[in-house]
């Protein structure tokens, strides 16, 4: 099996809503763990979506979460993010190994307890995070239906595994992953293979702009929509 794999699958058979709600910590790891963020206020009638974030580099789970809190109350999301067993993740350190294992554990978890739509199931990321959301993505196409990179720096897929659809934004002045030299080279090379990317260039730095966010969030659950209609 390859190292980059993630083993767990959604059942999305009808679950009654969650007791708990919140910030709920994942308690797989004694130091660092990870996060879910079920909404409060939503009903959560169904299977919902689940927005799996990688932190950036020295970053943590709660870092990822926090800017998505209010979309998932408005659209019943669930939010699942994972601290890197390391400063960042195993395969910007040089290959695919623990955080694999804590994410697919993670992932265990959650679906083990909530009804989670197959067919709206995202992976994201943020820098270095964005890099390890494709990369890991790209490996786990049959898991994950939609992948959003936020300035990635580079691509390194361990597989090309099923045909999710990505969307990818990047800032033109950003002088910690140059657009020229990242997100531009990136594009081009998932058009080249054979990937048909969504991609959002903005005037500013290394950040997300809350309209990017807003249109990568309206894409992903645009896209899911239209693909079960």
């Amino acid at each position: 099996m390859a190292p980059a794999r993630l083993q767990a699958r959604p059942t999305p058979e009808l679950i009654p809503p969650p007791e708990v709600r919140g910030v709920v910590p994942l308690n797989l790891g004694a130091q660092r763990d990870g996060l879910l963020y079920v909404p409060l206020r939503h009903p959560l009638g169904g299977p919902r979506p689940l927005l799996v974030a990688c932190h950036g580099a020295g970053s943590e789970a709660s870092h990822s979460i926090r800017p998505f809190m209010d979309a998932a109350e408005e659209r019943g999301l669930l939010l699942l993010a994972c601290d890197s067993r390391a400063a960042t993740w195993d395969m910007i350190h040089g290959g695919y190994g623990p955080d694999v294992t804590f994410i697919d554990r993670a992932l265990q978890q959650v679906f083990s307890r909530y009804a989670i739509d197959p067919s709206r199931l995202a992976l994201d990321g943020f820098s270095d995070g964005a890099s390890y959301a494709l990369s890991l993505g790209l490996a786990n196409g049959d898991l994950f239906t939609h992948l959003l990179g936020f300035s990635p720096g580079f691509l390194n897929p361990a597989a090309q595994v099923g045909r999710p659809q990505i969307f990818i934004s990047h800032g033109t002045s950003d002088r910690v992953l140059p657009i020229d030299r990242c997100s531009r080279v990136i594009v081009s090379q998932l058009q080249q293979a054979g990937y048909d990317p969504h991609y959002v260039e903005f005037e500013g730095g290394h950040t997300v702009p809350p309209q990017v966010q807003q249109q990568a969030l309206n894409w992903w659950l645009g896209t899911a929509l239209e693909g079960n209609s």
